[in-house]
């Protein structure tokens, strides 16, 4: 997705009828469009916008096609999302994934997903805990609430 071009079109033809293109290109490459695009199209710039960065990640990534599909099935396996799984494993096929590659891969993220459960479980019974959590630690934007706090 060409940053520019896309920016071009939208100044042209304005965000709704852009976005419904997009949600078009999308069912054309992958037979479907997921939920979550469909929902974003409902604001045309919050769809667009992500659409951007996750050409800008991807386009530029030192990773080939398949790889980046292959993790994203991983997370989204790890994360427990089938949609996700659904939709990177028909992308990863497409790009050339086996159904080998694709069984790895949830195996790798059910093997880390579970080792990430145990971990905190661990650190939990041992009392272990860090004072704060680390993914929810807004302190850094002056807050000084966390998960921790009652």
């Amino acid at each position: 997705m060409d940053f520019e071009k896309v920016l071009a079109r939208v100044a042209e033809r304005g965000s709704d009828v852009i976005a419904e293109e997009l949600l078009r290109e999308i069912e054309s490459e992958y037979g479907r469009v997921p939920l979550i695009f469909e929902r974003m199209a409902e604001r045309p710039e919050i769809l667009i916008s992500h659409l951007l960065y996750k050409g800008a990640v991807t386009e530029t990534s030192q990773l080939e096609p398949k790889v980046i599909e292959l993790i994203s099935l991983a997370v989204g396996a790890a994360l427990k999302c089938s949609h996700c799984v659904e939709y990177h494993m028909q992308a990863a096929m497409a790009k050339g994934a086996t159904r080998a590659e694709i069984l790895e891969v949830i195996l790798i993220a059910g093997l880390l997903a579970n080792s990430a459960v145990l971990a905190d479980a661990y650190r939990v019974v041992n009392g272990t805990t860090p004072a704060s959590c680390p993914s929810c630690d807004i302190n850094g934007t002056g807050l000084d609430k966390t998960c921790s706090d009652k």
